[in-house]
């Protein structure tokens, strides 16, 4: 195997500078060859969730950062907007009994609940107007995630590679729908993105160390929020686009941004 740097996933497998290994369910399935280039790389590239606690823990640097922990969990993306003081819709935890209550106390109506963990494509979010609504939320959901609404019809999606801005478009939800995901009906638009999106897209990556991110951002109350980071997202838009993922990743690499 030659001396390049190594990757697990498949995600830069078009980058002549590195050798994707592939990911396999046990450390000895590997070659002997590849174990040890891998355990000389001073960094990997797409560890899996499986290796990427080794890797660290054995000093390695690893890319993505901030991938395979935050993959899917509004828990601690929430944890960490508010830590960081990035703008974010008031967001609150329920656990225990009297949550009904508590959250009413809290929140006026509509307010948006969410399933905490998992779920993409506009799945597990709901438009809660009324408390019957709530108690069915709460009925199946433990603990409950409970978001201020904001009064939008679009978002933005901005996708994130090394911190540099590669794709961005809006989503716009269809009427009656509150989502705006492409997977729901949503439709998308290339014009008028503002800079000052993109700028604090890019700001909220760095400061959240988000190597490889796509983020909803969205207007509302005369500032810029971020509603959640997404590490598996949607083609769609680069399809649209004619944008090629991996020739991205390519174009990224020969320019030294990997």
């Amino acid at each position: 195997m030659s001396r390049k740097r190594v990757s697990l996933g498949k995600r830069l497998r078009h980058c002549s500078s590195v050798d994707c290994v592939g990911v396999q369910p046990n450390w000895s399935d590997y070659p002997r060859e590849v174990r040890e280039t891998i355990a000389q790389s001073s960094i990997v590239y797409y560890p899996s969730r499986l290796y990427e606690d080794l890797f660290r823990s054995l000093g390695k640097r690893v890319f993505p950062q901030n991938y395979y922990g935050f993959m899917g969990h509004k828990i601690r993306q929430t944890a960490l907007f508010q830590l960081l003081h990035v703008p974010h819709p008031r967001t609150r935890l329920y656990y225990g009994s009297n949550r009904s209550e508590r959250i009413m106390r809290d929140f006026p109506f509509p307010l948006i609940a969410k399933n905490p963990v998992g779920s993409s494509q506009g799945e597990g979010v709901w438009l809660v107007r009324t408390a019957a609504d709530l108690e069915a939320y709460l009925d199946k959901h433990h603990p409950a995630y409970i978001q201020e609404y904001l009064p939008i019809d679009r978002d933005l999606r901005v996708v994130l590679i090394a911190q540099q801005v590669v794709h961005a478009y809006w989503r716009m939800a269809p009427a009656g729908e509150f989502r705006n995901n492409v997977s729901r009906g949503g439709s998308i638009s290339f014009e008028d993105i503002p800079q000052k999106a993109l700028d604090f897209a890019r700001w909220t990556a760095t400061v959240c160390r988000f190597d490889e991110v796509g983020l909803d951002i969205c207007y509302a109350h005369g500032r810029w929020w971020v509603l959640e980071a997404n590490m598996v997202y949607g083609l769609e838009g680069f399809r649209r686009r004619g944008l090629d993922i991996y020739a991205v990743f390519r174009s990224l690499d020969e320019g030294g941004a990997l």
